[in-house]
């Protein structure tokens, strides 16, 4: 997240091409889908928890190109994921032995664009909000008027049946909310007067709600939700609490988001029996880590690896800042991301895991319709 400080990117909450060279190559692929099983590709839409490096394409201070972002990354360089290796679409494509979907603005740039093999258009900084990080990343909509650009070429290539067909057997991988809550927890006292997030939670819902048809409208029939995570519990506002404590506000607000995801989910699947969905509880599931780090492998659970000042939280991830020796051992990478440890740990337990954890059904059953 470059220019430090002022970053409020996406958090976790929330995926191989290396970098330069090798993301062009990624569009030089013939225009057919590649077999690999019953999911073709994975088309990626969300925050910097699935950045893969739209944003280095953008003018914008939410990058994380530059150290010591990727120390762990094939190469050791930075790719633009707000991570210090991979991030969790990447092990989600690994899983299904897909390549990484390269970053969409990379793609796009190509005289010889191929989107068949999956594409990601995560942007760090992203809502569901269009009013979160205004003109700082691609927008949860602007993601979505992307992938319909997208539908439109693979329909040309493939022709519309084909496409259709394609689309249908892909996964859609979403993971969405986490800046908005922050935003929503930072702009709110933390006093026990504090009205309900409720009516902040419902109009996001709301525009959600709206969200997810339209990706449906556009052929996406396997949907993986990945839920906000616990934000409140990110070193950024542990720092800002006297006590050093996770913020109830922004924790409260992603239990109740992500409930609304859960319905908004559960009504699409009563109204399209043709869609299918796995929704990973990524609050209560990161919780076990910060709760009990020591038994889900980790040394430390509440500062940031890489940082400056108290916590590692009071500045980001920079070529100035320090970083842990043992990167394994953090549960966050940065003021607001997991490490790639925690991610890989995650991503495991939203593949191969089981209610009530991801539901109805994990991401390999999901991938095996």
């Amino acid at each position: 997240m470059a220019a430090p400080a002022a970053v409020t990117s996406c958090r976790w909450s929330s995926m191989a091409v290396v970098i330069g060279l090798v993301m062009v190559a990624a569009t030089t692929f013939s225009a057919a889908p590649v077999a690999a099983g019953p999911v073709p590709a994975i088309y990626v839409l969300g925050d910097s928890l699935a950045d893969v490096g739209n944003n280095n394409h953008l003018v914008t201070l939410l990058r994380a190109d530059f150290a010591h972002n990727g120390i762990d990354y094939p190469g050791h360089k930075a790719t633009g994921r707000f991570s210090n290796g991979k991030n969790s679409v990447d092990f989600l494509a690994d899983s299904l032995g897909l390549a990484s979907p390269p970053p969409y603005l990379a793609v796009a740039k190509s005289s010889n664009a191929n989107y068949a093999n999956g594409v990601n258009f995560a942007s760090g900084g992203a809502g569901v909000s269009n009013a979160t990080n205004k003109d700082q990343c691609l927008s949860f909509d602007k993601q979505l008027d992307y992938l319909s650009s997208v539908s439109a070429s693979l329909a040309q290539s493939l022709g519309q049946s084909q496409a259709a067909t394609h689309l249908a057997k892909s996964l859609f991988a979403i993971t969405i909310g986490s800046n908005d809550i922050i935003h929503y927890a930072k702009s709110s006292s933390s006093s026990s007067s504090d009205p309900s997030p409720q009516p902040f939670v419902d109009a996001l819902a709301q525009t959600l709600s709206a969200q997810l048809q339209r990706l449906y409208d556009m052929g996406a029939r396997k949907l993986v939700f990945l839920g906000v995570g616990p934000v409140g519990c990110c070193p950024s506002l542990r720092e800002l609490s006297s006590t050093k404590d996770c913020s109830a506000v922004a924790n409260d607000a992603a239990v109740r988001y992500n409930a609304a995801a859960a319905s908004l989910l559960g009504a699409m699947k009563a109204k399209h029996a043709d869609m299918s969905y796995a929704l990973f509880d990524s609050s209560a599931a990161l919780l076990r880590f910060i709760d009990s780090p020591a038994a889900n492998g980790f040394a430390e659970a509440k500062a940031a690896c890489c940082g400056l000042g108290d916590m590692n939280a009071k500045i980001g991830c920079t070529p100035l800042s320090l970083y842990c020796a043992n990167r394994t051992g953090y549960v966050f990478w940065d003021f607001y991301h997991p490490t790639e440890a925690t991610a890989r740990k995650l991503t495991a337990m939203a593949f191969d895991g089981s209610a009530p954890l991801i539901s109805p059904m994990n991401i390999r059953q999901l991938s095996a319709l």
